[in-house]
């Protein structure tokens, strides 16, 4: 299938399942100059993004780049860098990015992290919510960083845990692993961690997850004890496919 056959037939309509409306929220090959250059339209300089998403405003928040079902979205890598650099020498913000092929969608946020596989495409209120998140986030580690709740944890292990923790996510990283004993505290901490984050407006919804009804139950105690304001509109989810002994 070329590039032009799969965003007609697959991502045109990804896009519009998201919620966008091609009418006044997308630019199809919208003209992009490149950041270094501020010459004429048929300057090598100047290229065209596949599509523009943009927010409320007119303002675009999103670039998309397509490329053929044969093809990974990830080899869009390079060139939608370039239109969203252009895009923030133009507004002063950046942009989010996808790479999609119609059969895969990557999501990238260039200035954190890597691009990573998505469900699809994102609406604009999910876009919106993390373009303030990273405009408003705050420091994790280091003076003026938010401070850690010691009500929640109060053993020096803890602490370090989750500085350690912050410190990566810092210098963009996405996953970690923590190995504690039973009865060391493992849900206070991950309290502490959710607690920081969204202090600090680096999230704002969080899955915590289980393997047992009673430890759902046990932990829900806990959040409600120790994260009211979280835990308010909190919901709890159980696995049907899961099996008898599982639960």
């Amino acid at each position: 299938m070329l590039e032009k056959d799969t965003r007609q037939h697959n991502i045109d309509a990804q896009i519009r399942a998201a919620g966008w409306d091609f009418e006044t929220q997308v630019d199809q090959e919208r003209l992009v100059r490149y950041a270094s250059t501020s010459r004429i339209a048929e300057d090598p300089s100047v290229g065209f993004s596949d599509y523009v998403l943009k927010d409320r405003a007119g303002l675009p928040i999103a670039v998309v780049e397509a490329k053929r079902t044969s093809r990974y979205s990830v080899s869009g890598k390079e060139q939608a860098a370039d239109y969203a650099a252009a895009i923030k020498h133009e507004t002063g913000r950046e942009p989010f990015i996808f790479l999609a092929n119609g059969n895969e969608t990557l999501f990238w946020q260039r200035e954190w992290a890597a691009p990573r596989p998505v469900q699809g495409f994102f609406t604009l209120d999910d876009l919106e919510t993390l373009q303030y998140q990273a405009e408003h986030r705050g420091k994790l580690v280091g003076p003026g960083s938010v401070m850690l709740d010691t009500r929640i944890v109060d053993r020096p292990y803890q602490h370090e845990a989750i500085r350690r923790v912050y410190e990566r996510l810092e210098v963009k990283h996405r996953k970690f692993l923590l190995v504690l004993a039973t009865g060391t505290g493992k849900t206070r901490l991950a309290m502490a961690l959710i607690d920081g984050l969204m202090r600090a407006n680096w999230v704002r919804r969080v899955l915590f997850l289980v393997d047992r009804r009673v430890l759902a139950e046990q932990a829900m105690d806990d959040f409600k004890a120790y994260l009211p304001n979280v835990t308010a509109p909190a919901s709890k989810l159980v696995s049907l496919t899961a099996p008898p002994a599982a639960l």
